[in-house]
């Protein structure tokens, strides 16, 4: 019997980590989980229903070292998910982020290349270009970031970069757009605005629409990303960056007419670009990857899987305010 490859999934059991992990399976790899739980949910992994020789789970803190590093003896890859997200958590706590995003990669980096695995992925983020200039936006486009998760994600993607110039490791890093999709985080900081309007729906309450709702977002499919995942696992190239979107740019008022109720609005923020857009021919030419599944599809896969939000925090008016002031404060001047 040939021997399955192995695929280290950092932040596996996380919203994205939980369909990267469900796609390496179904294509034939073995693939060992590491996930410290504080925004995943082991019942991603549990509803998978994969036996335990196909998967090993391991919860752990990668921004520290410990024995969790002997399980990338053998891999073939890995994907390195694992992260804080959320801005206004990261303007709070910039030290917590620093560690999570830029300490972790390095520990990742580092077990990585002392157990010669060869092919490094990591998922970097569209907040690092900041507010673009170039719509679409390509990879050569100005960085500018503007809050601390921007940056240690960019300082993440840094530290890939060098470690595949200087130890001549595999690496790409995909710059992901607006991910949205099933599994995705339902508790916590106030965030991704597919989140809250899916449990303001459960609550019959208003969505509560920042601005005018004419800003665009470039909202891609969680099953997309991980199908590009794959392909770039696949890919021959080194030291690349590539930009992962849906090919399009959609209004906040174009979801909301898709998720059908009443709408309250709410003041536009300091620091968020007007349009989020991919220029995806990079993920195209070298990944021979597109999306597939548009907007309204995708909104009626959260529709058809609503229940999974019931236990979110349904955010109104006045706890948004309250929850973005270190928005305001720090983002405003």
């Amino acid at each position: 019997m040939t021997k399955k490859p192995i695929a280290i999934v950092t932040g596996g059991a996380g919203f994205i980590g939980s369909h990267v992990t469900e796609k390496l399976i179904n294509e034939g790899y073995q693939v060992v989980v590491l996930d410290n739980l504080s925004t995943g949910r082991i019942e991603n992994i549990d509803l998978l229903e994969i036996d335990d020789s196909k998967l090993t789970f391991l919860e752990c803190d990668i921004s520290v070292d410990g024995s969790w590093t002997n399980l990338f003896e053998g891999a073939s890859c890995v994907i390195h998910l694992a992260a804080l997200a959320d801005i206004v958590p990261s303007i709070e706590n910039p030290k917590e982020y620093f560690n999570s995003n830029v300490v972790g990669t390095f520990n990742v980096l580092n077990a990585a290349n002392e157990h010669n695995v060869k092919k490094f992925i990591y998922s970097a983020s569209s907040s690092c270009y900041g507010l673009p200039e170039q719509i679409p936006t390509k990879e050569t486009s100005a960085n500018d970031p503007r809050y601390p998760y921007a940056l240690t994600k960019l300082m993440g993607e840094d530290l890939v970069m060098h470690w595949s110039q200087v130890y001549g490791i595999n690496a790409i890093s995909l710059r992901f757009f607006n991910v949205y999709g099933t599994r995705s985080r339902t508790s916590g900081t106030y965030g991704a605005v597919f989140g809250v309007f899916l449990a303001q729906k459960l609550a019959n309450q208003p969505y509560t629409v920042v601005g005018d709702g004419t800003q665009t977002r470039d909202f891609t499919y969680v099953s997309d990303v991980a199908d590009a995942v794959f392909a770039a696992v696949n890919a021959n190239l080194k030291k690349e960056i590539i930009n992962i979107g849906s090919d399009n740019t959609y209004s906040i008022n174009d979801l909301v007419n898709l998720l059908d109720g009443e709408v309250v609005y709410i003041p536009k923020r300091p620091g968020e670009p007007d349009c989020t857009w991919a220029d995806i021919s990079k993920a195209k030419d070298l990944l021979n990857w597109s999306p597939s599944v548009s907007l309204q599809a995708g909104v009626t896969k959260l529709i058809e899987n609503i229940d999974y939000w019931k236990q979110a925090p349904v955010w109104d008016e006045q706890s948004i305010a309250n929850a973005t002031k270190s928005w305001f404060k720090y983002l405003g001047k």
